[in-house]
């Protein structure tokens, strides 16, 4: 599970404490409600399923593949499903790849998604050896699912845009400048991020 609501408070002060633009935004729009994902790979198939589509088509293309693999798509069923069933269901091909890879590491053992290293950089490396699985998605799951601490999706362009606003900056840092910024917010970063989310999509007009 994702990081608690306490543990969200508790970090976003101790970092407000040390960075005076995330005490401002903090007083601009509050503590970020927590975000929580399921461990394992029932979350990591539906992240395939709704890469580069809307969450209304991302559900019904979840429907469709549970009404023919059962409740929670089961790697095995998955594995044994034709093409032509998985493209029915709304899986092109590109995505029928990526579930395989993700199905096939599971069902042979090849990952353990409830026992994933405890470092992050080499839980990271793990998930990204699944097809369509990249750093971004890798860190996101880290974040939501395990609710690990310190996990800065710096490539995130909400993220970007956010830091920049919070400190201050008179441009989009780069994905470089953005995981140097947090660097003093460790071990803190994973509520960072939610904070940046939370303050993008309150729309408070800030100018980058």
């Amino acid at each position: 599970m994702g990081l608690s609501q306490e543990q969200i408070i508790r970090s976003i002060d101790a970092i407000a404490a040390i960075e005076p633009g995330f005490a401002a935004a903090l007083g601009r729009v509050g503590y970020p409600e927590p975000r929580i994902r399921a461990r394992g790979y029932d979350t990591l198939l539906r992240t395939i399923v709704g890469q580069q589509v809307s969450v209304k088509a991302a559900s019904a293309v979840w429907s469709r593949l549970e009404a023919v693999l059962g409740a929670g798509c089961d790697p095995a069923a998955l594995l044994a499903s034709d093409f032509d069933t998985l493209r029915g269901c709304g899986l092109s091909r590109q995505k029928q790849g990526y579930a395989r890879s993700l199905a096939e590491l599971v069902v042979s053992s090849g990952i353990d998604l409830h026992a994933l290293p405890e470092d992050d950089e080499a839980a990271i490396a793990a998930l990204t050896r699944i097809k369509g699985i990249g750093r971004w998605s890798a860190e996101i799951y880290l974040l939501f699912a395990e609710g690990r601490p310190d996990i800065w999706p710096a490539g995130d362009l909400a993220v970007q845009i956010e830091t920049g606003r919070i400190l201050g900056l008179e441009a989009r840092p780069s994905e470089a400048l953005t995981r140097e910024l947090a660097e003093r917010w460790r071990p803190h970063r994973g509520a960072a991020a939610i904070m940046t989310w939370h303050h993008y999509n309150s729309d408070m007009g800030i100018p980058v």
